[in-house]
């Protein structure tokens, strides 16, 4: 698959029909409407509704509804293992070759954390991908941040500016742009590691490192996160570590759902949570 900017930018306006459409099965879950029917809710013939998904995911819209329900969200628990044994299994000590993506993690000190960003430069960017526009910002030791645009960028930006309200913020789109097809490139993996700089505490960074064990296409539920770490009874305290995460996709929080098979909340919203699973779930069935 082509990757450059110019594809994100088309997937990213495809996203805002394809969360539409998620919305309008959620609002009308009770009836179950047919395809059709949500088509005409998006002012979309059934033609242009099936090349909608085709161009987006590469999948119909019958496909893509049943990587949306609650059955196969069992299925993917079911079929999900032991995501740190699996990890060590193959060889791994902590965040090295994390299935798909090459991830290399560093933790901020006790004391940047306490300078909150203070002489700290940090560049941003806001920029297209599949889930919507998104805002990558770096500083020199990797990237600090990546999440999604949900009203307008100056809230967006804000909840960046909150995470390091003491450093200096630099919009430099074309230095951030060219990290943009690596993070989201599902096909081909990035020729160097990707450096992450995680500010939390030891704890949260335990958790946001085991979640970078889950594999695309796979997830695994709080309770189970907890138990592999050793805190059997910290279930609670493994979400809001994860409701933490400040590095969205990259850190894949979208792949901890529920043990019911509930896929729970997220962060920039349950439709994007969904079509990321979706996505995943298609692309990794590829090499299957």
């Amino acid at each position: 698959m082509k990757t450059n900017l110019t594809q994100f930018t088309e997937t990213s306006q495809d996203y805002a029909l394809i969360e539409r459409a998620i919305r309008y099965i959620e609002d009308n879950a009770s009836r179950q409407p047919e395809l059709p029917e949500i088509a005409a809710a998006l002012g979309l013939s059934e033609y242009h509704f099936q090349r909608l998904f085709t161009r987006w995911v590469g999948i119909s819209p019958k496909r893509f509804l049943q990587y949306i329900s609650k059955e196969n969200a069992k299925q993917m628990l079911k079929n999900s293992g032991d995501i740190l044994g699996t990890a060590y299994g193959t060889g791994l000590s902590g965040p090295g070759r994390l299935h798909d993506l090459l991830v290399q993690t560093e933790a901020a000190t006790p004391g940047d954390l306490k300078r909150r960003g203070e002489g700290l430069l940090i560049r941003y960017g806001f920029h297209p991908s599949p889930f919507g526009e998104c805002l990558l910002a770096l500083t020199p030791r990797g990237i600090c941040y990546l999440g999604f645009v949900q009203t307008d960028r100056p809230s967006a930006l804000a909840i960046l500016r909150s995470d390091w309200p003491q450093a200096t913020l630099e919009e430099s789109p074309t230095e951030t742009a060219g990290y943009i097809p690596s993070l989201f490139n599902q096909i081909d993996s990035p020729e160097k590691p990707l450096a992450l700089h995680l500010a939390g505490t030891n704890f949260q960074i335990k958790v946001w490192e085991a979640l970078l064990r889950i594999a695309p296409g796979q997830v695994s539920t709080y309770q189970r996160i907890s138990t592999e770490l050793g805190y059997p009874q910290s279930a609670r305290a493994v979400g809001n570590a994860i409701a933490h995460n400040k590095i969205a996709w990259l850190i894949p929080c979208h792949r901890v759902i529920r043990k019911e098979g509930e896929f729970g909340n997220y962060r920039y919203g349950l439709p994007r949570k969904k079509a990321m699973l979706a996505w995943e779930s298609q692309f990794n069935s590829i090499g299957d």
